[in-house]
C-alpha cells in the first residue's frame, strides 16, 4: 500500500495530475478529497438512505466501501452544520472528444467557447457543467469557485494526454456560477486564472470567470444580414461613428450607460445623425477601465461594465433594425500582464514568447501573443469568429497591426530579433493576418475586416491570393497626419503646406482606404478637434466645418470620434462623458447639424461612394493655388449620376468672383456650404447655383466665377 499512500498524499496536497487514478470509484470502494470536512457518507441517490460511512483517512481524505458499479452520491457534513448532498465527479468518464482536440491541438477549432472553456452539460443524466482549461506544462490544474470553497485541493481536474488540456465535469451547478482554474505551474507557483474562454466574467474589479448559458438569442436582423454585403462594399456609403461605450454618455445618476440605456439613446442618435455604422472600442473584458479596452483579457466575453453577453445581443439586434453596422475593435497585438490572466499560464510563457525581444511590448507594458504557436493562434482566429457569428458584428477593426507586422516595432538595434530569413518582417504574425481574413471571407463572407496599419506594408487590403494580408479596408493614417498638421497651422503659413492636402491623393486609390479622426487624436495632451485649428472661436469652428467637409468629399470611408461632431473643446477623458450641454450653443449645434448634412449628401450621391477606390472618380481641377489656399476637385460615378464638385477655401478671406474650370458648362447647384449659417457660418456663398460658361478649350468643360467662404467648403452638383 505504500505507492497508494503515496498518491493518496499526493491528492491531498494538491500535487498529482492524475486525480482520477485515485479518487472516485476503485475496487469495491470509493475515495473522495474534501479538506474541512467533518464527516462523508455514502447515500442512495433518490432517497438519500445511508450505503456507508466513510473513513477519514487523513488531510481530507475519505474511504468508504461500495460494490462496484453501484450508484451513489455523497452526503457531506461541515462544521458550519451546513449538511450538503451531491454527485461525485470523480464517477464520470471524460467529456472532450478527441476530434475537439485534435483539432484544438491543430489550431482549427473555430467553435471553441461552445466546446471548451465553462459549458453546460448533462452526463448520465446529472445536470452540470463541464470545466476544461489548455495548460500543458502544469502539474496540476483544479477548478475552483464557491461549490469548492475556492479550493484548489477540491477538485482537481484530469490531464487529456496530448492534448494539454485539463476537463473536469462537476455536477449539480449551473448557470451563473463564478469560478476560476487553479493551477500548479511548471515553475511550481500556485495562480488561479480567469479563463481564456470565459464568455462571462465578473464586474471588475472582480477578476472570476462566470459560467455563462449557451448563446441562444433570437435574432431578428435576417433581413440585414440578407442585404449586409451591398451595405459594407468598397463603393457603398461607410461613414463610422466611434464610440467608447462608457463615456459616450452617463444616466441622470452619472452613471455609465449599460447596453439597455445604449439601445435607448445611442441608436436613436447615430440613426439620426446618418452614420452607416457605429464602431465601439474594445469591449471585450479588460481588467484596467483607463486602457479603453485595448488591453483584454477575455476575448470571448463581453465586459461585464455594461450588463450580460444577451444584452449586447440585443444592442446589435437593435442596431441593425435601425439601419445601423456594429464594428468592434479587437485587439490580436498584446495582452496585459495582471496575474490573473495569460501571463505565464501554466507556469511557462505559454501565450507570449519567452524572449522579452519578442514577447514584451515595451510602449505599452505588454506581452505579446505568440502567433507562431498553433493553439494560440487558433483561439485568436476562435474569438474573432466568436463576435461576428455569435453576436452577428458586421466587422472587426484590428488594433495595433503595424506593431504585429514589424519585429523591430518600436524597438532600438539589438532590442529585437530577426526572422528566419534575418529581415524584420514578422512572418508569423502575416500568416495569422492571412488567415484571419480567409477565415472571415469564408465563414462570414458579407462581414469586413479594417486595418490600423500606419506603414506602408503593401497590399493591406490586396486579396490574399494576390499576397496581399486580405483586410476589406485600411486605415488611412497618413491621411490623418498631413491633413490635421495643414488645419493645425495659422492660414498666414499654409501656403508653404499646400502639399500636405493634396499628397494622399498620390495613394488614395493603392487599397481600399478609411479616413480616420480617431480617439487617438484628442486624448493625452493631443486636445480636442475643433481646439487643434488655429485663430478665434469663429475661425476655429468655420475651419472645423470646411475640415470636415474635405474629409466627407475626399475618397475614402468615414470614420469621427465621439465628441467631435459638436466641436467638444476639452480633449476627451474616459471617465467622463461627452458634453453634450454644448448644444445649447447654436454655434456648437451648427457643427453637429453639418455633420448630419455631410451624412445625408455622402450617402445620397453616388459620386461621392460609388468609384471611391477607383482613380477615375476623382479629379483636381484646382489642385496648386497655394497661394489663394484654394483646392477644387471633381467627384463623379462611372454610372451616369450627377457629377459634384468640391471647392474649398482654407483662407480667412472670401474669395470672390474666383475662376474655376469646371468639368461641364450648365447649371450648378449648391448642394452645401459649411458657411451656411444654419451650420453657424456667415452665408458667404453664391445665392444657391453658378452657371458655368463654356470654355474655349477643345474638351467642352465650362468655366464659371465662384464666390468662396472663408474658411469654408460648397459642394455643388451638376444639374
Amino acid at each position: 500500500m505504500t505507492d497508494l499512500d503515496d498518491f493518496a498524499r499526493s491528492i491531498a496536497e494538491g500535487r498529482s495530475d492524475d486525480p482520477f487514478a485515485w479518487l472516485g470509484p476503485h475496487d469495491g470502494e470509493v475515495r473522495c478529497v474534501l479538506p474541512g470536512a467533518e464527516a462523508v457518507e455514502l447515500v442512495a441517490p433518490g432517497g438519500g438512505d445511508i450505503l456507508a460511512p466513510m473513513t477519514p483517512i487523513g488531510d481530507g481524505l475519505f474511504v468508504g466501501p461500495l460494490a462496484t458499479g453501484s450508484p451513489y452520491r455523497l452526503r457531506v457534513r461541515w462544521p458550519s452544520g451546513f449538511v450538503q448532498i451531491a454527485d461525485d465527479p470523480y464517477r464520470f468518464g471524460v467529456q472532450l472528444s478527441d476530434l475537439d482536440l485534435y483539432l484544438f491541438s491543430e489550431g482549427r477549432h473555430w467553435d471553441l467557447p461552445r466546446v471548451f472553456g465553462a459549458h453546460l452539460a448533462t452526463c448520465d443524466g446529472i445536470d452540470g457543467v463541464c470545466f476544461s482549461v489548455w495548460a500543458p506544462n502544469a502539474r496540476r490544474v483544479s477548478v475552483v469557485g464557491a461549490f469548492s470553497g475556492w479550493d484548489g485541493r477540491r477538485l482537481p481536474m484530469r490531464r487529456r494526454e496530448g492534448a494539454g488540456m485539463w476537463e473536469l465535469f462537476v455536477p449539480g451547478i449551473s448557470v451563473g456560477e463564478l469560478y476560476k482554474f487553479e493551477v500548479l505551474g511548471a515553475d511550481g507557483s500556485i495562480v488561479q486564472k480567469a479563463d481564456p474562454l470565459a464568455r462571462a466574467t465578473e464586474l471588475p474589479p472582480g477578476t472570476a470567470s462566470i459560467v455563462a448559458a449557451p448563446a441562444a438569442y433570437d435574432w431578428s436582423d435576417a433581413d440585414w444580414m440578407k442585404g449586409r454585403a451591398q451595405r459594407q462594399a468598397p463603393d457603398a456609403p461607410i461613414s463610422i461613428y466611434e464610440v467608447h461605450a462608457g463615456s459616450w454618455m452617463r444616466d441622470e445618476a452619472g452613471d455609465t450607460l449599460d447596453w439597455a440605456g445604449l439601445t435607448k439613446r445611442l441608436i436613436p442618435y447615430v440613426a439620426q445623425m446618418g452614420f452607416t455604422h457605429v464602431e465601439l472600442l474594445p469591449i471585450m473584458e479588460h481588467p484596467f477601465g483607463g486602457s479603453w479596452g485595448y488591453q483584454p483579457l477575455s476575448q470571448f466575453a463581453p465586459s461585464a461594465r455594461f450588463g450580460a453577453p444577451e444584452a449586447f445581443a440585443r444592442f446589435v439586434d437593435e442596431c441593425h433594425r435601425h439601419g445601423i453596422g456594429v464594428i468592434l475593435d479587437w485587439v490580436p497585438a498584446h495582452f496585459p500582464t495582471d496575474a490573473h490572466g495569460l501571463a505565464h499560464f501554466d507556469g511557462t510563457h505559454l501565450y507570449e514568447h519567452a524572449d522579452p525581444r519578442e514577447g514584451f511590448h515595451q510602449d505599452w507594458n505588454t506581452l505579446i501573443y505568440n502567433l507562431g504557436r498553433r493553439e494560440v493562434a487558433g483561439t485568436l482566429l476562435a474569438s474573432a469568429l466568436w463576435w461576428l457569428e455569435a453576436f452577428h458584428i458586421d466587422g472587426l477593426r484590428v488594433d495595433a497591426v503595424a506593431s504585429m507586422l514589424y519585429r523591430d516595432y518600436s524597438r532600438n538595434a539589438g532590442e529585437w530579433v530577426p526572422n528566419v530569413h534575418g529581415g524584420r518582417e514578422n512572418l508569423e504574425s502575416v500568416a495569422f493576418l492571412q488567415r484571419l481574413n480567409e477565415l472571415v471571407g469564408e465563414r462570414c463572407p458579407s462581414a469586413i475586416t479594417i486595418a490600423e496599419e500606419s506603414t506602408a506594408w503593401p497590399g493591406v487590403s490586396a486579396p490574399v491570393a494576390e499576397g496581399g494580408l486580405g483586410f476589406s479596408y485600411k486605415w488611412n493614417m497618413g491621411w490623418m497626419h498631413d491633413t490635421l498638421h495643414y488645419v493645425e497651422r495659422d492660414p498666414l503659413y499654409r501656403s508653404w503646406h499646400h502639399n500636405e492636402m493634396t499628397f494622399g491623393l498620390v495613394y488614395a486609390f493603392s487599397e481600399h482606404f478609411v479616413l480616420p479622426i480617431s480617439h487617438d487624436e484628442v486624448v493625452h495632451g493631443k486636445g480636442s478637434l475643433i481646439g487643434k485649428m488655429p485663430g478665434d472661436a469663429w475661425q476655429k469652428r468655420a475651419t472645423l466645418r470646411a475640415y470636415l467637409s474635405f474629409m466627407w468629399t475626399h475618397p475614402g470611408k468615414k470614420l469621427l470620434f465621439m465628441g467631435c461632431e459638436i466641436g467638444q473643446p476639452a480633449e476627451w477623458n474616459h471617465d467622463d462623458q461627452v458634453a453634450w450641454g454644448l448644444l445649447d450653443d447654436p454655434d456648437h449645434g451648427g457643427i453637429q447639424r453639418l455633420v448630419r448634412a455631410l451624412n445625408r449628401v455622402y450617402i445620397a450621391e453616388p459620386a461621392l461612394h460609388r468609384s471611391d477606390c477607383e482613380p477615375s472618380g476623382f479629379e483636381w481641377i484646382v489642385g496648386d493655388d497655394s497661394v489663394n489656399m484654394v483646392f477644387g476637385y471633381a467627384r463623379r460615378d462611372r454610372s451616369g449620376a450627377p457629377d459634384l464638385v468640391v471647392l474649398l477655401n482654407m483662407g480667412t478671406q472670401p474669395q470672390i468672383d474666383y475662376r474655376v474650370l469646371m468639368p461641364r458648362p450648365g447649371r450648378w447647384t449648391e448642394i452645401l456650404n459649411s458657411d451656411a449659417s444654419i451650420f453657424g457660418g456667415s452665408n458667404v456663398g453664391n445665392a444657391g447655383f453658378i452657371q458655368a460658361e463654356p470654355s474655349t478649350g477643345p474638351d467642352r468643360r465650362g468655366s464659371a466665377c465662384v464666390t468662396l467662404p472663408p474658411l469654408g467648403a460648397l459642394i455643388l452638383r451638376y444639374g
